[in-house]
């Protein structure tokens, strides 16, 4: 009995040992510091943009972090990717935390929407949002505005008789609303889309609303005045000193957000992310395409030089691949066709610039209209469109003076091309000998005697035999032997 009871004291004690040791031991244990995975968001929205900030979610959510915070400077992009990264953040398991930074950026069109799905909502002091009205291809609003009413005088202005005639005065539809059907389902689409991400989290809808409809746009102060946004940061730092704490609502769980002491890592895109970034611009794509028809056409006409064609074919071929993830107008393409093929056409008919002009102005015309500039973040500089629609009005020049040159030159093979020549005798003959011609040395026969070193002309060929008499400078130079 002595023995159980000691065992059981003896456990007892060990119990309460451990209980009074252990939280002591927690307590000075290091915890785990929380991760903030860091991505950043410049220049227009495309496919290349959500791919990337598709990537760094994933990368979060696999890593368990704290928080995804996105720095953004963007005027807007295009709207399917923008979707597609807001439905990644809206499904995310991990906080996504929205910046406008650096000071002087902006979260305009796009952005906005971006900036109103997330969990948390900032800004840089100095920078602004909003202006987050739909544009369609051609860089205009999705449909004309139906005209406001002409003002009137007050003395001159009617009440209604009663307020039926009040009501039946009243026209439905506001009058900046577009007048066609596809506007109206276009705007009223975006302004339901935009109010549900900001009554998701609180934030005030009808400012959104405003920002689709009339394209309003505020700074980081009024926005936080607003209730558009959560905080203002001057920094990363004073930032994430800002929320540590701060509760949000993911998957319908309520979340307390720990970022003090937390450790940033910095994603980076990856090598075909930032290829697909690159070639996605407007310039690059219009280069790469003209490269690509221009080394496929030298090929074309010099059967085997090789290199021309490889790299034609794989610059045509990537400049394909970034057009089919960019809105583009097929009427501005036809036209960039049309206009190489005239330029190209000047050069094998000359029409005394005709053709080469007509082909340079529809060039410069299709490459303005293939990518407009009215789309957010994708539009391209008339300087430089205009800069190489002058090279290749340089090239056409060139290409037609080489032309007019090889014309003037005559044959350069065959019999056509070997009469008429001047050759070395390379030693003294009557009869068969050889002559140096054209960097070869030829068998060849005359019928007066030929010294060595003696400039001969080509009369005939025969077979593989020149027939050669003396130049005339030489012709009464006396024979030697």
């Amino acid at each position: 009995m002595k023995s159980v009871r000691r065992s059981r004291l003896s456990l007892l004690c060990s119990v309460l040992a451990a209980a009074c040791i252990l939280p002591a031991l927690a307590a000075f244990s290091p915890v785990k510091a929380q991760t903030i995975v860091e991505m950043k968001i410049e220049g227009g929205i495309g496919a290349a943009t959500a791919e990337y900030v598709i990537a760094g979610i994933e990368h979060a959510e696999e890593q368990g972090a704290e928080l995804v915070l996105i720095h953004m400077d963007t005027p807007g992009g295009l709207m399917g990717a923008m979707r597609d990264i807001i439905t990644k953040i809206l499904n995310s398991s991990v906080p996504v935390a929205t910046y406008v930074s650096p000071a002087g950026a902006r979260a305009d069109s796009a952005g906005t929407f971006i900036l109103l799905a997330s969990h948390v909502a900032a800004m840089t002091p100095t920078t602004h949002v909003g202006a987050a009205t739909p544009v369609s291809i051609t860089g205009d609003d999705v449909a004309p505005r139906r005209p406001l009413d002409k003002p009137t005088d007050d003395k001159d202005e009617e009440a209604p008789a009663s307020d039926e005639a009040a009501k039946e005065s009243t026209d439905d539809t506001p009058a900046d609303e577009p007048t066609t059907a596809m506007g109206r389902k276009v705007i009223n689409d975006s302004i339901a889309y935009i109010r549900n991400l900001a009554e998701r989290h609180g934030r005030n809808a009808d400012w959104a609303e405003k920002a689709v409809r009339d394209a309003a746009t505020v700074s980081a102060e009024e926005a936080l005045e607003l209730n558009v946004i959560d905080f203002i940061a001057n920094n990363r730092s004073e930032l994430l000193a800002a929320i540590d704490g701060h509760e949000v609502t993911v998957n319908s769980q309520t979340v307390a957000l720990q970022t003090a002491g937390a450790t940033i890592e910095a994603y980076e895109p990856s090598w075909r992310i930032k290829l697909l970034s690159v070639i996605q611009q407007p310039e690059v794509i219009l280069l790469l395409g003209l490269i690509g028809i221009y080394g496929l056409l030298f090929e074309g006409y010099n059967p085997g030089a090789i290199v021309p064609g490889v790299v034609g074919a794989i610059c045509l071929l990537l400049a394909l691949y970034a057009v089919q993830v960019l809105p583009i107008n097929y009427a501005g393409v036809a036209l960039i066709i049309l206009g190489i093929s005239l330029m190209i056409a000047e050069a094998f008919a000359p029409s005394f610039g005709a053709l080469g002009l007509g082909g340079i102005a529809a060039f410069v015309f299709g490459a303005i209209m293939m990518f407009d500039s009215g789309v957010p973040g994708f539009g391209i500089s008339i300087t430089f469109v205009i800069g190489i629609a002058i090279l290749a009005a340089l090239f056409m020049v060139w290409t037609v003076g080489y032309i007019v040159k090889l014309r003037n030159r005559g044959p350069v093979y065959g019999e056509e091309a070997i009469t008429g020549a001047t050759a070395v005798a390379m030693e003294d003959f009557t009869g068969e000998g050889k002559v140096w011609l054209e960097g070869e040395a030829w068998q060849a026969y005359s019928t007066v005697p030929i010294v060595k070193d003696q400039e001969v002309i080509v009369t005939r060929l025969e077979g593989l035999i020149v027939h050669v008499k003396p130049a005339p400078a030489t012709a009464d130079a006396p024979a030697t032997t």
